[in-house]
């Protein structure tokens, strides 16, 4: 590159494309020595250097990861410019940098895996390269250099990656939670919610144990189902109360050393005002950086939005069997064909790749839980477990929601034929029976009617227990289900 043009003392701001166009290697160097990178890459030596030493696996950090560090790479430079620990024109190439970090422009740079440094100091220092190469770039200089914008000195200036990488990570699953994973959780309850409405007075034979109980409407069944959602969303909706705690300003061990004074504070406000979100430093930094209890009680609650799914998807997919030969209770929209040897058979799809999926998070959880568990002194080195199990928990569930709502959810319809059919052949209508003939007197013609194959009625008229006046007035299904049914 050609030397920077200057204006005054400083050099001048050019309107640069992302991108190197470059091929080969390129020298860059750290405090260990000199490595070579690629030359059309903007990151430089302790990047190559992780991707040498821990080159495991497929599993890459999450890009969000990267997005939401450019959040705190841009609040640092505006709170070290304004404080003047740091020129107006670095802080803008710096400023412009994160820009395209935040926007994913530049998402090719980043190309480290989840199995590094338990800090995730690699990952910040990718941030903090990158950052530096592209602001040289930017400013004319030459790649590699380390001027006039250093990784450490300017990018990573008041910060270190025991405070930075835990804001990013709280960043980051903040704007997935907020912004991706509860509008379609929303959206799911609301599908749920339209059908618990249109079929409040559609009666059906209730079960327990997986056993005939008495009986409910299909309405009241999916209200259920859908208030175990919003109740789900509210314990997310609390842990994120957690995650609005930054570490920020902490530095290597919670106490600040080589931060300003005042500034956790003001970079958290810079970050709550560049996000839209109401984070806030933490209040006590030793707490923000020795554990990842946040995270812990943000996975626990995504968990428990899993046991909710799961028990709707289970539920769905045996109500759905059949069609001949089980509850056929619900017919559920045909994809895609089910079998590669049955013709025209199809299977509940949807609800069995939710059921998976509500499995993967669960272990997920586990694994969060237990990293969770590992922090020693003044720092928990197993953020980049934690940080990619979270995320794509948030991803999955979030992107599994919306396709079971418009592929199974939306299209579902009843067979009224068979539901009516088990309602009038449940034996557990007798219940009704009991205030007015006695349990023992009700129990015995249910019995009667199972051992005899005949109807609930028909035994109970045997019985001379009751009349049959008795029997329609007292055994209407419709006046057993409560205030459920619209107008009851």
């Amino acid at each position: 590159m050609t030397k920077p043009q200057r204006t005054g003392d400083h050099p001048v701001m050019k309107d640069v494309p992302v991108g190197i166009q470059a091929r080969g290697q390129r020298q860059e160097f750290d405090s260990m020595g000199t490595v070579e990178v690629p030359a059309d890459r903007y990151w430089g030596a302790q990047t190559q250097r992780s991707l040498q030493h821990f080159s495991i696996g497929n599993d890459y950090m999450p890009k969000p990861v990267y997005h939401a560090y450019g959040y705190v790479k841009k609040a640092a430079a505006l709170v070290n410019a304004k404080g003047g620990r740091l020129d107006q024109w670095r802080a803008d190439a710096i400023i412009k940098a994160a820009d395209e970090v935040i926007a994913g422009a530049l998402d090719d740079n980043f190309p480290l895996y989840v199995w590094q440094t338990g800090s995730g100091t690699q990952s910040n220092m990718n941030v903090n390269e990158v950052i530096s190469n592209r602001a040289i770039q930017l400013l004319g200089g030459t790649l590699g250099k380390q001027d006039p914008v250093h990784p450490n000195d300017h990018v990573n200036l008041g910060q270190s990656s025991n405070d930075s990488f835990p804001t990013a990570m709280h960043i980051a699953t903040v704007l997935a939670i907020e912004d991706e994973m509860l509008p379609s959780i929303d959206r799911f309850a609301t599908a749920i919610e339209a059908k618990a409405n249109k079929w409040m007075d559609v009666v059906k034979t209730g079960r327990t144990h997986l056993q005939d109980a008495v009986p409910l409407t299909v309405g009241q069944e999916w209200s259920g189902y859908a208030a175990q959602v919003r109740d789900a969303m509210d314990v997310v909706r609390h842990a994120l109360g957690g995650l609005y705690r930054l570490a920020c300003g902490g530095t290597a061990v919670g106490t600040g050393l080589n931060a300003p004074e005042g500034f956790s504070v003001d970079i958290a406000k810079a970050i709550a005002d560049l996000t839209e979100k109401p984070f806030v430093t933490a209040p006590n930094k030793f707490a923000a950086q020795g554990s990842l209890d946040a995270m812990v009680a943000a996975m626990a609650a995504v968990k428990g939005l899993a046991v909710a799914l799961m028990k709707i998807a289970n539920d769905m997919r045996w109500l759905a069997s059949g069609p001949r030969c089980g509850l056929g209770e619900l017919l559920l929209p045909q994809n895609e064909p089910g079998s590669s040897i049955m013709p025209g058979k199809v299977n509940p799809t949807q609800c069995e790749a939710m059921v998976m999926v509500c499995i993967q998070v669960i272990g997920e959880e586990n694994a969060v839980t237990f990293a969770g568990s590992q922090g020693n002194f003044e720092l928990n080195a197993m953020r980049p477990i934690i940080i990619n199990n979270a995320l794509h928990s948030i991803r999955i569930i979030g992107d599994m929601c919306d396709k079971m709502r418009t592929y199974s959810i939306e299209g579902t319809e009843l067979n009224r034929e068979r539901i009516d059919a088990a309602v009038g052949q449940s034996l557990m209508l007798v219940t009704a029976l009991s205030p007015v003939i006695g349990y023992d007197n009700a129990a015995h013609i249910a019995e009667a009617a199972s051992a005899n194959g005949s109807t609930l009625k028909d035994a109970a008229l045997k019985s001379g227990k009751v009349d049959e006046k008795t029997f329609i007035e007292v055994v209407d299904p419709r006046k057993l289900v409560g205030k459920g049914v619209q107008g009851a």
